[in-house]
């Protein structure tokens, strides 16, 4: 039995689910990333592809420095 260690309230349990969803979004969003600009150069796509793939990315990397900043807030002012 732990002594002194106390259950992680549901407030915990919420942010732990965001960060995991970040870290999901983050390396899918790499893998899908990389993967595209494999095949655009493999099968000679055209550059506008690349920049949208670009921007895709972008985005998504955006997203979860936002939820990232806000979990962060949220532990900060526990």
């Amino acid at each position: 039995m732990r002594s002194g260690m106390t259950a992680p309230s549901e407030q915990d349990k919420a942010l732990a689910r965001q960060a995991r969803t970040v870290a999901f979004v983050l390396a899918g969003t790499m893998i899908l990333w990389m993967g595209a600009s494999f095949l655009g150069g493999r099968l000679g796509w055209e550059t506008r592809f690349a920049f949208l793939f670009d921007l895709a990315a972008i985005a998504a990397f955006i997203w979860a420095l936002v939820v990232t900043f806000g979990i962060w807030r949220k532990r900060r002012g526990n």
